[in-house]
């Protein structure tokens, strides 16, 4: 039985070290010309939306609120090409403290770089 876990440890300790000798190989050029891959949980990777800055409109309900965020349930958002889902918008202290759990709401947002942000929110 000894024998069979020393084996099991060694064909894995030679396994790990195969893979970092390989993740060695990479010039630091070319791992800083790489870009990082998106994790595949994040809806937001994979959908398309312009580079630079534009507005939108969205409507949803709060979920949750933090110091300088708004989580929101929100309806499609068509000039982002985002379909309906709840996701976490960043937004000023003040807008934050606006609003709470529950509150259904219509807001202005920011899209930039795959991220939207809140620059006004209003209760219905």
């Amino acid at each position: 039985m000894k024998r069979l876990i020393l084996t099991a440890t060694a064909l894995t300790l030679a396994g790990a070290l195969a893979a970092c000798s390989k993740k060695a190989e990479t010039s630091p050029s070319e791992a800083a010309a790489a870009p990082p891959a998106a994790p595949a949980a994040d809806a937001m990777a994979s959908m398309p939306m312009a580079a630079g800055a534009k507005m939108a409109k969205g409507a949803g309900t709060v979920t949750a609120v933090s110091a300088d965020s708004i989580t929101v349930d929100h309806a499609p958002i068509p000039e982002a090409n985002w379909p309906a889902m709840t996701m976490a918008f960043k937004a000023a202290p003040d807008l934050a403290k606006s609003v709470k759990p529950g509150d259904k709401v219509a807001f202005d947002v920011k899209l930039q770089g795959g991220a939207g942000e809140i620059t006004a929110i209003r209760k219905q």
